[in-house]
């Protein structure tokens, strides 16, 4: 089966009704819970792009403080399932800085909380994949945006010297 390509969709949305938008909306909503996410954001987030760095940080805060550090699998684990969230969350903004605010948050978390990353070289690449991200994210911005963020990832990268 063949899937329109999404200029047509576009077409075809703009001849639709507004119930039948709403109705059609609402199904993709029901169909998945990303879906029903990502609506959350452009309905209720969007426009307050700091408020919704917030809620992500103190979502991140709240996972590490729940982080078993005790066990290396449960804290691999544990960061890898983070990632993976703020991934999502990240994916939903489209902002690049919401993306340099949300990782470099998380990587200061690793520095904070001492977690003890250096001996265990899955967790050393996670970390190093996470600054080559903020890195990328910090090189798209305008130079005035990246001296702004320039100081925070060189604090996080010199943590990742310490390995």
């Amino acid at each position: 089966m063949k899937i329109a390509s999404l200029s047509e969709l576009k077409k075809e949305i703009k001849h639709l009704e507004t119930d039948e938008l709403i109705d059609l909306v609402s199904r993709m909503a029901k169909f998945s819970k990303e879906n029903k996410e990502l609506l959350n954001y452009l309905l209720f987030e969007s426009d307050f792009e700091s408020n919704y760095v917030d809620k992500i940080k103190e979502n991140i805060n709240q996972q590490f403080a729940e982080l078993n550090v005790r066990e290396i699998r449960y804290l691999k684990k544990g960061l890898q399932r983070m990632v993976r969230e703020i991934k999502k969350w990240v994916k939903y903004s489209g902002n690049k800085q919401t993306e340099i605010e949300v990782w470099i948050h998380f990587c200061q978390q690793i520095s904070v909380r001492n977690i003890r990353i250096s001996r265990y070289p899955v967790l050393i690449n996670l970390y190093n994949r996470q600054l080559k991200t903020v890195e990328k994210a910090i090189s798209s911005l305008d130079e005035d945006l990246q001296y702004d963020y320039r100081e925070d990832f060189l604090e996080i990268e010199a943590f990742s010297s310490n390995f």
